[in-house]
Formats: C-alpha cells, sequence, structure tokens
C-alpha cells in the first residue's frame, strides 16, 4: 500500500514526451494529406479534442500525476505551436522524406531545356476562387546556384527560373522547393 501510494505521487518524465510523439503522429498525417485542411483540422479539431481529454484526465489525478498530466498538455501546446508556426517547413521535410525518390526520378527523366531552366516539377499548389492560385515547384539546380539564395532569404528573379520566387527552401543538395507569386506558374509569370 505504502509502495502503489508513493509511485503515485511520483512525477513521470516519459509522460511529456509522449504528449510531443503524440503532436507529431496527430499533426504529420493531416498536413501531408492537405497543407490548409490539414492544419484546420488539427487547431479546430484534434488539439481542441486533445486538449480536453488531457484536462478531464488531469481533473481525474492527484498530486504529482495532476502535475505529470498538466505537463503534457503544456508540452502538446508548445509542440502543436512550433508545429503550426512553420506547417510549410514540416509539410516540405515530411514529404520530401517520404516521398523524395519518387519525385527526384520525374525531375531527371525530363529532357533538358533549351531556353535555360532549371528541371522542375510541381511539388504544391493551393488556392481560393477568387484569390488565385500559389504554386510550388520542386527544382533540380545541378550546379546549386539557388544555395546562396536560399541563405539570404530574398524573394526575386533567379537564373534558372523563368518567375519572381517569393520563397525558396532548400531541401537537400540541389534540390529546392521555389515558391512562386499567387496567380504565378512556370509558364505563365505575372
Amino acid at each position: 500500500m505504502v509502495e502503489r501510494t508513493a509511485q503515485e505521487n511520483r512525477f513521470n518524465w516519459r509522460l511529456p514526451f509522449y504528449a510531443a510523439a503524440g503532436a507529431l503522429i496527430i499533426f504529420l498525417p493531416l498536413l501531408i494529406s492537405s497543407a490548409d485542411l490539414g492544419v484546420i483540422l488539427y487547431l479546430f479539431v484534434a488539439a481542441p479534442i486533445v486538449s480536453l481529454v488531457l484536462l478531464f484526465l488531469a481533473i481525474r489525478k492527484r498530486g504529482r500525476q495532476r502535475l505529470s498530466v498538466l505537463s503534457m498538455l503544456v508540452v502538446y501546446w508548445a509542440v502543436s505551436a512550433a508545429l503550426v508556426g512553420d506547417y510549410s517547413a514540416v509539410r516540405d521535410a515530411a514529404r520530401w522524406f517520404l516521398w523524395s525518390k519518387s519525385y527526384k526520378a520525374e525531375v531527371l527523366t525530363q529532357p533538358g531545356s533549351r531556353s535555360g531552366d532549371l528541371k522542375h516539377v510541381e511539388w504544391d499548389a493551393w488556392g481560393f476562387p477568387g484569390a488565385g492560385d500559389t504554386v510550388v515547384y520542386l527544382v533540380f539546380d545541378p550546379n546549386d546556384s539557388l544555395a546562396a539564395e536560399v541563405k539570404s532569404h530574398r524573394p526575386g528573379k533567379f537564373s534558372g527560373i523563368p518567375c519572381e520566387a517569393s520563397r525558396i527552401r532548400r531541401l537537400e543538395s540541389h534540390w529546392y522547393s521555389v515558391r512562386f507569386y499567387t496567380d504565378s506558374s512556370w509558364d505563365h509569370c505575372n
């Protein structure tokens, strides 16, 4: 009996790590399936449900067990805020990790461009009627000339890319995601 009471009053340090892992396990599939919808579902469905469950568990516990569950809630919110705060980088990294081989094969089978454009394929897109469409391309840069542009974090017109890019993110050596401004595509610049 005394041993059980002592165990109940211990702070369980593993629970906050479970909360962090849980946030990733719930967030990533939603985000990978659809960027905007995934974030909305996470913020307005998944996160409130998990938060309510953790609050309910905290109310039922006593002593340090309650503190353990409340720490789970804090860690869950912190990890969620970090994931949602830079969801496009998280989405790009997860998608690249899962499907880079097939994307690389698709891009590398393209013939070289006579106009000097880099090899590319559509990587992501979103939009809303009346607001326009935004397109992100996966670009293969054999000379890695875009590496300097990534470090500057400045939008602009870059060699081998026909339109002005609003953001360039390096996925790995020679591979970049390039986001164009809304209503611009590789073949139709504003």
